[in-house]
């Protein structure tokens, strides 16, 4: 039986600081978004907030994939009767990647990235296969999977920066700074060198290391950075210097 099928989105991304994407829906296209990540619609577009899925255990199970992911139970579905745009933005300084997935293409994004997709693209769990990965990782065992066909739109603080990686080629990140990549790419976490640097080198105690084929992006400013520069009575200087690098362990990225 066949799948899903997408029909190609109309859209546009704006913006330096804060990209907006603007989405011309067509009488019968269908989105889903993040709770919040709307800036703006016509009144064309009808909207409803529901649960993912199908059937009720569908949908059930959905809303415990949800939970786990820390994410919100329900999703904002957004449909046109007529002609009508849509609007949506991530929650702070940053850029949007657009993704056209083909049927049963795959790739994985941070919990916090997704923006928006279109109701034929499946966002599922993707449990990190490797327990350092998951202790040490940032983003504890979750990722999450997003599968087409369709497009989906994924947001990154600052901006972006976009790797192709061959077979057996190997990138180093730092752990917070991985927006997406590919299934085909292996995601690991390593010990960073030796005790001295993990503790006074500033980074961390961990690196993700990411091995091709397949693309990676990576963005060049956190939200848990943000947050630290922003906190009040900061003073400047290295935020993981010293033995606070310890502390890194046990930060969520919320």
């Amino acid at each position: 039986m066949a799948g899903p099928v997408a029909t190609p989105l109309d859209y546009t991304i704006q913006g330096d600081n804060l990209q907006v994407v603007r989405i011309k829906l067509q009488p019968g296209q269908e989105l889903y978004a993040e709770a919040g990540k709307m800036l703006y619609k016509t009144p064309s577009v009808q909207w409803e907030t529901r649960m993912s899925g199908g059937s009720i255990g569908e949908k059930l199970w959905g809303a415990l994939k949800r939970t786990v992911m820390g994410e919100s139970l329900f999703l904002t579905y957004f449909r046109a009767n007529q002609p009508g745009e849509v609007g949506f933005a991530g929650n702070y300084p940053g850029r949007l990647q657009p993704f056209t997935l083909a049927a049963g293409q795959s790739i994985l994004v941070q919990r916090d990235s997704f923006v928006a997709a279109q109701s034929t693209v499946q966002l599922n769990i993707a449990l990190v296969k490797k327990l350092g990965a998951g202790f040490f990782g940032g983003e504890g065992f979750v990722l999450e999977r997003l599968t087409g066909p369709g497009t989906v739109f994924i947001h990154g603080g600052g901006d972006f920066i976009d790797f192709t990686l061959g077979p057996g080629e190997m990138l180093q990140v730092d752990t917070g700074c991985v927006v997406a990549f590919e299934e085909s790419v292996n995601y690991d976490i390593q010990f960073v060198g030796g005790i001295k640097t993990a503790i006074f080198g500033g980074e961390g105690l961990f690196l993700a290391t990411l091995t091709g084929p397949g693309r990676v992006i990576i963005q060049s400013c956190t939200l848990s950075k943000l947050r630290r520069e922003l906190a009040s009575g900061r003073s400047g200087g290295d935020e993981k210097s010293g033995l606070g690098a310890l502390g890194g362990i046990f930060d969520s990225e919320d």
